[in-house]
């Protein structure tokens, strides 16, 4: 298991591009003999669209986004409203409550997603992604390694969304300052209250690295803290909802 886990770390450290992210985590999760995973991250601004990695069949996924399935999959609704990881589909929890969402289901079954294991990410100000394992029935080696390896599943998320967010992320324009996608990433941290080790453990980087992007945040903003760069990325943020 932390052959898996160190392998995916690194792979995910010298991604370039979004679809690099993908196969890490695709080579992670065959590993673990999970075949399908979906990272949704919540958009933004209301009026954007939500941002997708996935190794799900391009059919349903370029259905599902083209739809906005989305803002009704019961899933992503759960995963908004209890950052507690969570099993779905057949057998585990109750159906869907709407005609809709039991054809969305219905509909997904179809290309062999029926149920799954979902970690929800949030922050102090709510809901940013979702990270998904998915699988066409409820097998016993499915049962065995959600049972088994929730908790790494649970890093591998949180891991992945650090990435992932830096990849997705559509403007690192905050109040007329341009910040690289590394002071962006630790600034983010840094506002979800982690410190330069803990974001260098996140980001696969040394803390002293995460602490020179946290200063090279500081210095563009013109402030004399950290606290106070947090700052302007919090209020930039409120600004955009």
């Amino acid at each position: 298991m932390h052959r898996i886990f160190q392998n995916f770390i690194d792979r995910l450290a010298s991604a370039r591009k979004s679809e690099d992210l993908c196969d890490a985590m695709e080579e992670a999760a065959a590993a673990l003999d999970l075949s399908c995973f979906a990272y949704l991250s919540a958009p933004h601004r209301p009026s954007a669209s939500a941002g997708l990695i996935s190794n799900y069949p391009s059919a349903w996924t370029e259905h599902y986004m083209q739809r906005h399935y989305e803002r009704c999959d019961p899933v992503i609704i759960q995963a908004i409203s209890h950052p507690e990881p969570f099993e779905w589909g057949i057998g585990a929890g109750s159906p869907p409550p709407s005609e809709s969402q039991r054809e969305l289901f219905e509909e997904a079954a179809e290309f062999g997603i029926r149920c799954g294991f979902t970690v929800p990410i949030h922050d102090n100000r709510g809901a940013l992604a979702a990270v998904t394992f998915a699988t066409d029935e409820r097998k016993p080696h499915f049962e065995r390694t959600i049972t088994v390896h929730a908790r790494v599943l649970q890093l591998m998320a949180m891991y992945f969304h650090a990435h992932a967010r830096r990849k997705l992320a559509p403007n690192r324009l905050i109040n007329g300052v341009a910040l690289s996608p590394r002071e962006l990433e630790c600034l983010e941290w840094a506002a979800q209250g982690k410190s330069a080790w803990e974001i260098g453990r996140i980001l696969g980087i040394t803390r002293r690295t995460a602490a020179f992007h946290l200063e090279n945040a500081k210095t563009k903003f013109g402030v004399h803290s950290i606290c106070q760069a947090v700052a302007q990325l919090v209020a930039s943020r409120s600004t955009m909802q």
